[in-house]
């Protein structure tokens, strides 16, 4: 069986501030397809650990019409027109940045240390890719937290414990996050050691 490959450059079908459509001609062996792919700038995810406790944010989600738990962050880039003149490079780098900024604006606090943990993908037809970094070293920012209009959004720290019920009880509903908190709890099952 054959993969497919590109086969041509990709046309922007649709273009949004946030969100963009691409045409890809693919083609394997002599068969053409015409792949559809929803991109947009990739999203940071903080899992911020002291001994076996996790900070966890309270966020209203207006897609919820509802708070929903989850792990603070956010866009790695502002706009599409930022993340496409960017998408030759690798994109770690502007990750952690905007991790960084992210522990500032959303928790209130300075990350000192910033560890790339994982990379959860959303699927062949829709790149939006969240990179989920380990914060394990940090400090109060004297500010406090500097949220965008419209963020509504308390933090709380819990054991493993409970952020593994949080997770269990369907309180935290991004599913890509479940996943990645289970892979933390099984590389970390009691408490987290530096």
């Amino acid at each position: 069986m054959d993969k497919l490959h590109k086969d041509s450059p990709e046309e922007i079908a649709y273009k949004g501030k946030i969100f963009e459509v691409v045409k890809q001609q693919m083609k394997a062996g002599n068969k053409k397809i015409v792949f559809e792919i929803a991109r947009r700038s990739p999203g940071t995810r903080l899992i911020i650990v002291e001994s076996n406790k996790m900070l966890i944010t309270r966020e209203f989600r207006t897609e919820l019409n509802d708070y929903d738990y989850r792990l603070p962050g956010g866009k790695v880039f502002d706009t599409l027109d930022e993340y496409n003149n960017h998408l030759s490079e690798n994109i770690l780098p502007f990750a952690i940045e905007a991790g960084k900024r992210e522990c500032r604006e959303e928790t209130g606090l300075v990350a000192n240390n910033i560890k790339y943990f994982a990379t959860a993908k959303s699927g062949a037809t829709v790149v939006w890719d969240l990179i989920y970094f380990i914060i394990d070293d940090f400090e109060e920012n004297g500010g406090g937290q500097k949220l965008e209009a419209g963020e509504v959004i308390d933090i709380e720290w819990k054991t493993f414990d409970e952020v593994k019920k949080l997770c269990k009880d369907g309180a935290i509903t991004e599913d890509r996050t479940l996943g990645v908190l289970f892979k933390f709890f099984l590389q970390y099952p009691e408490n987290y050691i530096r």
